[in-house]
């Protein structure tokens, strides 16, 4: 009996613990841990909070829709974008302006008589072309434009940015008042002169892409790569004057690093969200300049269509077929729309100012 008590004031006064004292941990508390214990990175934590955001996901679903239909329609729909409808080989004069899912006189005897026909889903244009895959082939144009544009816009301005905030000083004064004078320019002005002198001087070069886009097209990215890139640039710019001035920048030139490095490894990556958040945001302002040049017709040439060019076309017949502006003038509106909210879903998602 007294070794028993012995023992017992033995194990109270111990430091070892005791696991018979424990209660085992459920597994609500496990899971709980896990979660807790979870590891995560800047993009995939920014990726969360971009899918919890219903307007995100609402462009997402939207884009996706979208690009899926630009990409397979061709596949499926078996006319082409300068194609006019024939019937058995034989030009039909008859499937002039068609209303969506309508058939014209020489389709519908066709079949009668047993054959198949693909419907006209937005019905036919003045030439007796498939509407609905000339509002493909111009999403396409436009999409295109507008993520070429983009690419353009981000490498100028954030070499120019780069080198401008980093090396700083004289060199920075000089170059920011070039972007100053950039800046002034008028850019439909620049865009029509352009248009005007590229005209002369491709017809005599000749090429397939060139014949196929124009001169006009080709003018407008070369305004893209001239003008548009200066929001970007001051934007980098300014990210990296307020970088550049942290410990682990000081300490990576203490060890010898040059330049191009402490760019590349320790100052880019610090403002990559921005980057992203200014590109995504400078896709839909690409797509509308573009469809507002093409509606006034400095954009796409014929044939090639285009969501501005389809627009502007479909004036002529305004009242007697609204549906022909309608159809170009809502795809517009759905990409526009969509990522503008995407831009700004990925701002209050990556941006870790805006983080709650």
């Amino acid at each position: 009996m007294q070794s028993m008590e012995r023992r017992n004031i033995k194990n109270s006064l111990s430091l070892q613990l005791d696991p018979s004292v424990f209660e085992l941990a459920t597994e609500e508390e496990k899971l709980q841990q896990e979660v807790m214990g979870e590891s995560t990175t800047f993009f995939k934590d920014g990726i969360k909070k971009l899918l919890k955001n219903p307007l995100a996901v609402f462009s997402l679903v939207v884009l996706s829709i979208i690009i899926v239909t630009i990409l397979v329609a061709p596949m499926v729909v078996p006319y082409k974008y300068s194609e006019i409808i024939s019937v058995d080989g034989k030009r039909d004069r008859g499937a002039k302006n068609l209303k969506p899912f309508e058939y014209s006189e020489l389709e519908q005897e066709y079949i009668d008589n047993g054959g198949e026909v693909f419907p006209h889903i937005f019905g036919t244009d003045a030439l007796s072309r498939d509407y609905f895959i000339r509002v493909v082939y111009g999403t396409r144009v436009s999409l295109s434009v507008g993520l070429f544009a983009s690419l353009i816009v981000l490498v100028i301005g954030l070499l120019y940015g780069s080198i401008s905030g980093y090396v700083g000083g004289r060199a920075d004064l000089i170059m920011m008042r070039i972007v100053d004078i950039i800046y002034s320019l008028p850019d439909m002005l620049i865009i029509i002169l352009l248009s005007v002198v590229l005209d002369q001087v491709l017809q005599s070069a000749g090429g397939g892409l060139v014949d196929r886009l124009g001169s006009n097209m080709i003018s407008i990215f070369l305004v893209f790569g001239l003008l548009y890139w200066v929001g970007m640039a001051r934007l980098v710019r300014g990210q990296i004057l307020s970088i550049k001035k942290n410990e682990y920048v000081l300490a990576a030139k203490a060890v010898g690093a040059k330049a191009p490095r402490i760019i590349r490894k320790h100052i880019l990556p610090n403002s990559i969200s921005v980057i992203i958040i200014s590109t995504a945001l400078q896709i839909p302002s690409a797509i509308f300049t573009e469809s507002f040049l093409s509606f006034v017709g400095l954009g796409v040439q014929a044939p090639m269509p285009s969501l501005g060019s389809l627009a502007n076309a479909a004036r002529e017949g305004l009242q007697s077929y609204p549906y022909k502006l309608l159809f170009p003038a809502t795809i517009i509106c759905l990409i526009v729309l969509s990522l503008n909210l995407l831009g700004d879903g990925m701002r209050d998602a990556f941006d870790p100012k805006l983080r709650k």
